[in-house]
């Protein structure tokens, strides 16, 4: 058996290039379970832990805290084989998780588990158990797996309120780079608001930026706030190299929460879509492109929301139900306030004159076109 680090996936580049493909999330995936989980918002997680009342902890405090709530993950897959007669070969795959309740719930990013067919998870203090993959979202990369191990084993680390987080915020992120387990870094709140691609190849907005080190085997882990709070889960690098190169990014523990209670609940979970490509650096609005990309992909996808209400090429999108909208970024994140179903109002600008659409959103595919 071949044995693999599991990666975060590569940013190369910019995160978006001259044309985003759209469809607003607003949700999470199909999943199981009969039982809701409440977290309940730690005290002074509201404020950003650089303006709390309490200087924090040290990193070392916030290790021996969390650590017993990260565990490490050991995932095997069937690949493809390099033999030239077909078939395949056993592959393994390693990230990292959160525990999320005394249930058995794990949080960690859909990539790390993706079509596997084995899951092992390793807790600090050397024991093992398998584990079963309760659901995945490859548009928010949110994935929960389940273990089997008595209450008392388990170490829920608290959640935090990712919304939060500011500019220079102290962190701390702990994970498995390169096989080693419970390697722990730490670094500030570089960026928030950051956009970056989803494995089904959508966007996923609202990213929190650190210099914190993370590396391949970091997915999936907590990234925590200065009070050991979970605001994160290291999800990807940018990097030439493919090692840290000081950029990475997490996927907001809010975003993460809201997916994950749909998971364990085991409710389907439904993105909002729209199906038009926008502009990446369009102002006073979200501009529609004007040309299909370099894949032949329409500004427009033929049979979606977009349309059927009519939206044309060009078109500059200023509001949705009268909230102004400024950028492609703010556009994703009203859009992803609706459900699939919902009907809303688009203020555009076509040929220099307003026009209002009324637009019923759709159920975002499995992909998004490429290109």
């Amino acid at each position: 058996m071949n044995r693999l680090i599991r990666f975060l996936p590569v940013v190369g580049g910019a995160v978006a290039g001259a044309v985003v493909a759209l469809a607003v999330a607003s949700g999470g995936t199909t999943t199981r379970s009969v039982t809701t989980t409440v977290i309940q918002q730690a005290a002074g997680a509201g404020l950003p832990t650089s303006l709390s009342s309490s200087r924090g902890l040290t990193v070392n405090q916030i290790y021996r805290n969390a650590s017993p709530g990260v565990v490490d993950i050991v995932v095997t897959q069937n690949s493809p084989s390099v033999n030239p007669f077909g078939g395949s070969q056993q592959t393994s795959g390693e990230g990292a998780g959160v525990v999320y309740d005394r249930n058995g719930d794990i949080l960690t990013d859909e990539h790390v588990v993706a079509g596997a067919t084995s899951v092992t998870v390793h807790f600090q203090d050397g024991r093992s158990a398998s584990a079963k993959v309760l659901g995945t979202d490859p548009s928010t990369d949110v994935g929960v797996i389940r273990v089997n191990v008595p209450a008392s084993e388990l170490h829920p680390i608290p959640v935090g309120d990712s919304s939060a987080a500011a500019v220079g915020d102290p962190v701390v992120a702990i994970g498995s780079p390169f096989s080693l387990p419970e390697t722990t870094t730490g670094g500030i709140v570089s960026a928030v608001g950051r956009t970056i691609t989803a494995p089904n190849n959508f966007q996923i907005v609202g990213a929190i930026q650190t210099d914190a080190a993370i590396n391949p085997g970091n997915s999936g882990g907590p990234l925590l706030d200065a009070n050991g709070h979970l605001i994160g889960l290291n999800d990807q690098i940018q990097t030439n190299s493919g090692s840290s190169a000081g950029v990475g990014f997490a996927i907001p523990s809010n975003k993460v929460v809201k997916i994950a209670q749909q998971i364990i609940a085991g409710h389907p979970v439904r993105h909002a879509y729209v199906g038009v490509s926008l502009s990446a650096n369009s102002t006073g609005g979200a501009r529609i492109a004007t040309q299909s990309d370099q894949n032949g992909n329409p500004p427009v996808t033929p049979g979606t929301p977009a349309a059927a209400a009519g939206l044309q090429p060009g078109d500059l999108i200023t509001a949705i139900d009268g909230k102004p909208i400024g950028s492609t970024t703010q556009f994703s994140q009203t859009v992803a306030t609706y459900l699939p179903g919902d009907k809303l109002t688009m203020t555009i600008q076509r040929g220099g004159k307003p026009l209002d659409v009324r637009l019923t959103l759709g159920t975002r595919p499995a992909s998004a076109p490429t290109g």
